[in-house]
């Protein structure tokens, strides 16, 4: 089922001087999470300050565990997010995809736990991606995603939470909201529309 997220119809010209309706592009995300869609509608009005945009949501399988663990699988994850999006909704712009993935490290003390994500961006003639930024998890939350749990279900259950991955996410936990999910996912997806930025260097 799609879900339309609300994005300004009216956006300013470059000039300033007044407003003007601007052709309207379709951009699918591949998942139904409200944080997702926030980054992703704030990612595209950065990057496109001029354009006016309609962020759809369809939910599609990642074709990786539920956990995805290392940078190969949670970018494939988000890769195969996108192509599904763009197989459920063909007419669109853009199809986007948003993969969190955990990888483990030898740390100063031990293993340690990593959590960040991948962004996949398609259109029909090009293709961006970009990781996020990087946090060393607890080692309470890494423990329990060791035993099987979903990094949101850790956070849930160690911090007393309830669907925090819809939220501020285990960045927004840990940094007290300085830095929530969203605000972590944004610039990825900034970094990911550079190609889009520069077809001409990228072969689009």
């Amino acid at each position: 089922m799609e879900d339309e997220v609300p994005c300004k119809d009216v956006v300013p010209v470059e000039n300033g001087s007044h407003e003007e309706n601007v052709p309207l592009k379709t951009v699918v995300l591949a998942s139904g999470n409200p944080v997702k869609a926030r980054a992703t509608e704030r990612g595209f009005q950065r990057v496109f300050p001029q354009q006016t945009f309609k962020l759809v949501t369809v939910s599609v399988p990642s074709g990786v565990p539920d956990q995805p663990f290392g940078d190969a699988e949670t970018l494939l994850g988000a890769e195969n997010r996108a192509v599904a999006a763009e197989g459920e909704i063909t007419r669109a712009d853009f199809w986007v995809g948003l993969e969190g993935g955990i990888a483990d490290q030898q740390g100063e003390h031990g293993n340690e736990m990593l959590a960040f994500a991948w962004v996949a961006v398609r259109s029909r003639s090009q293709v961006g991606k970009s990781r996020t930024a990087t946090l060393v998890l607890p080692p309470a939350v890494a423990d329990l995603v060791r035993q099987g749990h979903e990094l949101g279900e850790a956070d849930d259950m160690v911090f007393g939470r309830s669907n925090s991955k819809q939220q501020e996410g285990a960045v927004g936990l840990l940094t007290d909201g300085v830095i929530d999910r969203a605000g972590l996912y944004e610039p990825a997806v900034v970094l990911a529309l550079i190609p889009f930025l520069n077809p001409r260097l990228y072969g689009g």
